[in-house]
């Protein structure tokens, strides 16, 4: 992968830190996006360390900061020349309704709208990079859910955050296959990890974790089908715009399930998504 750019967020814990590591070991340029400077300078020495890879950058960003989501990936594109892979993989589950400094709520801000920006803002310079790939790390907890547009802010109703990081790992699909419809020349696709024993289960669902933990897979494990997306010629003999676990392409609704949205469900999700952007792009 030596001479190969990989962008990858929330690479300083869990499963973004063991794809951050596979891909150094294999010799790629890693580009750590984090929230955290100490512990990312932590994890960046770390992975020097065991993979005797220098090239390794440490990004400060919060993913639930709208406008500087926006400022980030412009200037990221005035700083580098080639970015082959982007992998957003960090994940913000809340476990009561808080707004951000621009008044949208955390989850979806980070989670969803970050995404977006990210994708939108990146994919020039991914579509003049060789063999561009997108990789959005979601959740089988989608599954359950079907796309809603009417309550993206969840100001209606009770704040139930397994169900709006949910909610938004769906939405992380539908931008998926969107994009991916959009931009045929970047290779799209979305994931679920398996369930992984990381500090996000832990803190926002700890009876869960401890119920589960002898069952739970490792971030190693967990990260596996993202490093095969990244960096795999297998992964890309399979079609743009699919989800996947386990190395394989699988449905992203479960058999007679009521959570299909419609094409102009999806087309309206994204139009709202593209306009709520637009409103915090720096002019």
């Amino acid at each position: 992968m030596a001479g190969r750019s990989f962008m990858i967020t929330g690479a300083n814990s869990g499963i973004g830190k063991a794809t951050a590591m596979a891909i150094a070991k294999k010799g790629g340029t890693v580009h750590m996006v984090c929230r955290n400077k100490d512990k990312a300078e932590e994890v960046r020495a770390e992975i020097v360390k065991d993979s005797g890879n220098k090239e390794i950058y440490v990004h400060i960003l919060d993913l639930s900061e709208t406008k500087k989501v926006w400022e980030f990936a412009e200037s990221f594109k005035k700083k580098y020349k080639t970015l082959n892979v982007l992998i957003n993989n960090a994940g913000c589950m809340m476990t009561k309704r808080e707004v951000n400094g621009e008044g949208l709520e955390k989850s979806f801000a980070s989670n969803s709208l970050a995404v977006y920006i990210l994708i939108k803002s990146l994919i020039p310079l991914l579509e003049k990079s060789p063999d561009p790939r997108v990789i959005t790390v979601s959740s089988g907890g989608m599954l359950v859910q079907k796309l809603r547009t009417g309550n993206l802010q969840s100001q209606r109703g009770r704040y139930d955050g397994t169900m709006v990081y949910a909610q938004n790992k769906r939405q992380q699909v539908v931008m998926t296959e969107q994009f991916a419809k959009a931009h045929p020349n970047i290779h799209f696709s979305v994931m679920h990890p398996g369930w992984v024993d990381t500090p996000t289960i832990a803190n926002a669902m700890p009876d869960f974790h401890s119920s589960m933990k002898e069952r739970l897979r490792t971030p190693e494990q967990g990260a596996d089908t993202v490093v095969w997306l990244a960096v795999s010629e297998a992964a890309v003999k399979n079609p743009s715009g699919h989800f996947f676990q386990d190395r394989q392409m699988v449905s992203a609704h479960l058999p007679l399930a009521w959570t299909h949205s419609s094409q102009l469900e999806d087309q309206k999700f994204m139009s709202v998504m593209e306009d709520l952007a637009k409103g915090f792009q720096p002019h």
